[in-house]
């Protein structure tokens, strides 16, 4: 094993996703161990654990597996070479809209976390009342 080559284990613990996670990526696509041992055990370089990191990422906001698939499928497209002046506008085109879709995703999740902190909030006024109400008539 290389020694820029990491197991399994070694990477869950770093992405903080469970190998069964890793492994389902592995299985639709979206990630590819670089390597295998001679055992068989899949090897990661730190551009796979990095691949890694930006599915974990795009999950929380809510990119299905198609749309992770297609920003992987640009950025790798970006890394190479072959891409021409007009297919790296296009990429550039296609990363942007990634972007303004996770800017506006973030704005969504604010809200959200806004109303659900308002409630929060409701519950703790409420259960004090409540808590002060038993109290008295003890």
């Amino acid at each position: 094993m290389g020694l820029n080559h990491k197991q399994i284990g070694e990477v869950a613990e770093r992405t903080g996703l469970s190998l069964r996670t890793i492994r389902y990526y592995e299985e639709v696509g979206l990630i590819t161990p670089s390597a295998r041992s001679q055992g068989g055990f899949r090897l990661y370089t730190e551009s796979d654990i990095a691949r890694l990191m930006l599915v974990k990422q795009m999950k929380p906001l809510g990119f299905s597996l198609e749309e992770t698939r297609d920003l992987l499928d640009v950025v790798d497209a970006l890394d190479g070479d072959a891409a021409t002046g007009d297919e790296r506008s296009e990429l550039l085109e296609r990363l942007t809209m990634f972007q303004a879709a996770a800017d506006e995703r973030c704005a969504s999740l604010r809200t959200q976390l806004v109303m659900a902190e308002e409630f929060a909030a409701n519950l703790r006024r409420e259960t004090r009342q409540r808590r002060r109400e038993v109290k008295s008539t003890r």
